[in-house]
């Protein structure tokens, strides 16, 4: 049955990890193996759960409860439903809830690079890229063209917070990703060498003299590819370029030299797919 809590008390301590605690502070509360995310949207709140995370809360607008959230509920047991109307919840949260219901969540048990690669054939690398946006939509595009797995260097932004959720539609929840080191220290190398004992050869998308087009056609007849992504603006850092196997470019017209990362993962994943 449904713990529907009415909201009375804005400084109730268990609203906290949807009022007040930062992004950093949900990853590491109290133990890094008990962290928190957020999903917004009864969508996206349902690919988490169909992925198997497990709910902890809910916080959602009153009419939602026997509405578009009656499912939800019924899947999360008895944890608590806080709920009040949309003005309410604006001040709480200091924002208005677009769809109405957000979710925290346990975060799952990270992944090893090797057990998430044993039996890929296509995987993406996020090499340092900040903005959770592009993260966000580079793990629509991994989900929606068939790429086996992403690895995100250490110093790339959290796939679970919660905009780059958002951003992705709950397809963060469906393509299985992991981090390729713990401190930047350990990328590119000894990173690289992980992905070479993998059997994946490295592409790295960037653009240098020595870069070969998109559709050359030696590249989709690799086994195992690994297509490295760079930050926004500076791109990849010129060890990781220096170390990949290819260095690639997607040909441009009037004039135009590159394109957002995001945009340019969705033009590789798709050139770059297996095609058998």
């Amino acid at each position: 049955m449904a713990n529907v809590i009415e909201i009375t008390d804005f400084s109730a301590p268990e609203l906290d990890i949807f009022a007040r605690l930062t992004e950093a502070q949900l990853r590491s509360r109290l133990e890094p193996e008990k962290g928190i995310f957020i999903a917004e949207s009864p969508k996206v709140i349902r690919l988490a759960l169909n992925a198997g995370h497990t709910p902890i809360a809910l916080l959602m607008e009153r009419h939602h409860i026997e509405g578009q959230a009656a499912d939800i509920i019924a899947r999360c047991g008895d944890i608590p439903v806080y709920t009040a109307d949309r003005e309410v919840l604006a001040q709480l949260t200091g924002y208005e809830l677009t769809r109405g219901i957000l979710c925290a969540l346990r975060r799952p048990t990270p992944l090893s690079v090797e057990e998430l690669c044993a039996n890929a054939r296509r995987i993406a690398v996020l090499e340092g890229i900040a903005d959770s946006t592009n993260v966000g939509a580079i793990m629509r595009s991994a989900a929606a063209l068939n790429m086996d797995a992403v690895l995100l260097t250490p110093t790339c932004c959290d796939p679970l917070c919660r905009r780059a959720v958002r951003v992705s539609m709950g397809t963060v929840f469906q393509v299985p990703w992991a981090r390729i080191g713990d401190t930047p220290d350990q990328w590119p190398h000894p990173g690289m060498e992980r992905l070479q004992a993998l059997g994946f050869k490295t592409v790295a998308m960037a653009l240098t003299d020595k870069s070969v087009s998109m559709d050359d056609p030696d590249l989709p007849k690799e086994e195992k590819l690994a297509v490295v992504l760079g930050t926004e603006g500076d791109g990849l850092v010129h060890q990781t370029i220096a170390d990949c196997d290819y260095t690639v470019r997607i040909p441009m017209s009037h004039g135009v030299d590159s394109l957002n990362v995001a945009a340019a993962s969705a033009v590789a994943f798709w050139q770059l797919r297996t095609r058998s």
